[in-house]
């Protein structure tokens, strides 16, 4: 094969601010150990997230400039669910300015205190806005989710044997609805098959409990249903989507991601007595349902993203840049989720750091330590994140501690990823020298986002 190119080439270039260590050391203790409260000035490779962070296209700016900024009925918001009913088949489309107001939304209506929503693996917003509403975010991942050495080609599965456990126990009224999120993010990026996505599906509607999809990353879902699972390599990554959408009842969507756009989401579903509720809401919380929160230019970026995102080429390069950096990562016995997930790479922080307990954050000592030697901003996906406190008031960590360096869309190069890598190995080396932490201050709900850290003793 010859080396798989960026389909794209670039117009246009944005400076990056090298630092020195003594510099970025000043920034992180300013920070206070945490990487979600430096200026993105400070980093010069940033990894923290993809969600918003992308590139767009020629084709999205020049949508930008059509822009039709009525307050209501705009041609932008025509195009936009065009767009998302052509994809989705969903004859009720509400945008919102980003995935975790759809979140919020389709919580606030559906969701009492009691009640038990199951999720191959909730994220972060997702599990907050349940907890809001008093809820229980269940994850229900596959066995094989929790073994980050193992290759199986669709990690992200959920366990349907443990949905019909959760459905026995709970029962069928205590369970508004139940959630898929494509690709399982929180269990290292990776894909739900389509056979599972089938199965869960049947034993949902057995006892009539919808099914919503957390479709950030339908795309790269799409992609790898295409090259793994027999029977699809003859689809088109829009028929693959169809039909995956066609096995849910409604889906909540940040745009931000597979929608190649910086801002912008949606709440769509089929059940108009569901719709009519969520639409009051919404007017309520981000503005009128044909703009939800959105300006019409963005409307425009995401109407045409969302086609690109399912482009083969588009993620055949996606995935090949993923898998070249996991690949030399591998290279240098970093150990990490495999296979490779769809948007990011994630190293297993916990075997990166054995002599750190978990409540002691490995995943946290890692984040800095990248972030010291070279301006890399990373994410932890461990206990910070995704740990929680028992009845008693005990804090209990979370089953992976996982570290997340998330691929902007069409934003760095290959040099860029050979910095990294560069970087790693240096970081891998002086291991042995990474701190725990403690946490000297949190807030009381998603404290990742602003909690202040301090340094054990090693």
């Amino acid at each position: 094969m010859r080396t798989i190119i960026e389909p794209f080439r670039i117009k246009m270039t944005e400076p990056l601010k090298i630092t020195t260590r003594e510099e970025r050391e000043r920034a992180l203790a300013a920070a206070r150990h945490n990487v979600f409260l430096l200026d993105a000035d400070d980093c010069c490779i940033d990894l923290l997230t993809d969600s918003g962070t992308g590139a767009m296209s020629t084709h999205q700016w020049a949508a930008m400039m059509l822009g039709d900024e009525s307050y209501a009925g705009s041609r932008s918001w025509k195009r936009f669910e065009a767009s998302v009913r052509a994809i989705t088949g969903m004859a009720h489309v509400l945008p919102t300015h980003q995935g975790r107001a759809a979140e919020g939304i389709l919580a606030e209506c559906l969701v009492r205190e009691g009640h038990v929503i199951p999720n191959n693996s909730h994220f972060d917003t997702t599990r907050a806005n349940i907890e809001y509403r008093r809820g229980i975010a269940l994850n229900l991942p596959c066995a094989e989710a929790f073994d980050t050495e193992h290759i199986a080609p669709f990690k992200g599965n959920m366990d349907v044997d443990a949905l019909r456990r959760c459905i026995a126990e709970h029962g069928r009224d205590a369970i508004p609805f139940a959630m898929m999120t494509v690709t399982n993010n929180t269990g290292g990026g990776q894909p739900v098959s389509m056979a599972n996505l089938r199965e869960v599906k049947e034993v949902l509607a057995a006892h009539g409990i919808p099914l919503i999809i957390d479709a950030c990353r339908f795309a790269e879902n799409a992609y790898f249903i295409h090259e793994r699972e027999p029977g699809y390599r003859g689809r088109s990554l829009l028929e693959i989507a169809q039909e995956m959408f066609a096995l849910a009842d409604g889906a909540t969507m940040s745009a931000k991601k597979d929608g190649l756009a910086n801002i912008g989401g949606f709440l769509a579903c089929r059940n108009p007595e569901w719709a009519e509720r969520f639409r009051s809401l919404l007017i309520l919380r981000e503005g009128f349902p044909t703009y939800g929160g959105l300006a019409g230019r963005d409307l425009e970026a995401i109407a045409v993203g969302l086609m690109e995102a399912l482009e083969y080429d588009y993620q055949v390069y996606r995935h090949a840049t993923v898998e070249y950096l996991a690949t030399r990562l591998g290279g240098l016995g970093i150990p990490m989720v495999m296979p490779a997930g769809g948007h990011a790479v994630f190293l297993d922080a916990r075997r990166m750091l054995p002599s750190i307990p978990p409540l002691a954050y490995p995943g946290i000592g890692v984040v800095n330590a990248l972030y010291l030697a070279g301006g890399i901003r990373a994410v932890e996906l461990g206990s910070v994140m995704f740990g929680h406190f028992d009845g008693e008031g005990r804090e209990q960590p979370s089953p992976l501690e996982l570290v997340r360096l998330a691929f902007p869309r069409r934003v760095y190069t290959q040099s860029h990823f050979d910095y990294i890598v560069e970087v790693m190995e240096e970081v891998w080396r002086d291991r042995a020298r990474i701190p725990g932490y403690r946490i000297a201050w949190q807030p009381a709900m998603l404290r990742h986002f602003t909690c202040h850290f301090e340094p054990l003793a090693r």
